[in-house]
């Protein structure tokens, strides 16, 4: 139906029901997307995470803000993994080279129209005291990387101010497992426990 940067299809289609009958003929629009990746720079020295926040034109006509705050995430190029997507990302979003990349989970966006499916990450970096204005010309993206501490950011995800799910997912990954993996990549600081 339409090709251009996404491309939305439009199928007829039946399915079995739970029950063993079968659906009418059905007519669904499917937005057919790349995989993407979404990959939180986590610094476990310091604690500290970072966001970038840009323009997104779903959130438009949102009545909030259509700058919202995420971690870095991008589409896989052809033949490209999704760690060398996270870590292509980082670089481009934020200037920043990761160390280890932790596989967190995969979703799917919305799953009722779009093909769409993300792996998420958290990777170890070295942050800046500061985040930074980056761009890719060629994208024409506007992006700002925002330096928080983690504990911040978490709060900013329970008072509503992180929405998108590239920021909501990742963050909310960490939250749960933090300790986990503290002790994972910085096991000299874990305390030992008491015979």
């Amino acid at each position: 139906m339409h090709d251009g940067f996404y491309k939305l299809d439009v199928l007829e289609l039946r399915h079995q029901r739970f029950d063993g009958s079968w659906t009418p003929r059905l007519r669904r629009e499917l937005l057919v997307q790349r995989d993407a990746v979404a990959v939180l720079p986590w610094d476990p020295d310091t604690d500290r995470v970072l966001l970038v926040e840009q323009f997104r034109v779903g959130a438009l006509d949102s009545g909030e803000s259509a700058w919202l705050l995420e971690a870095p995430a991008g589409l896989l190029e052809p033949g490209e993994s999704p760690e060398a997507c996270a870590r292509r990302e980082l670089r481009e979003e934020c200037g920043l080279e990761a160390g280890r990349l932790e596989p967190a989970l995969v979703y799917r966006s919305s799953p009722g129209g779009t093909t769409e499916c993300v792996t998420v990450f958290v990777a170890e970096v070295r942050l800046p005291e500061h985040g930074g204005l980056f761009a890719t010309a060629s994208e024409q993206e506007d992006i700002r990387a925002h330096v928080l501490p983690t504990e911040e950011a978490f709060e900013r995800l329970r008072r509503g101010l992180v929405t998108a799910t590239t920021g909501v997912i990742p963050l909310l990954w960490l939250e749960l497992n933090r300790a986990r993996l503290r002790a994972l990549w910085r096991p000299e600081t874990v305390p030992s426990s008491s015979p």
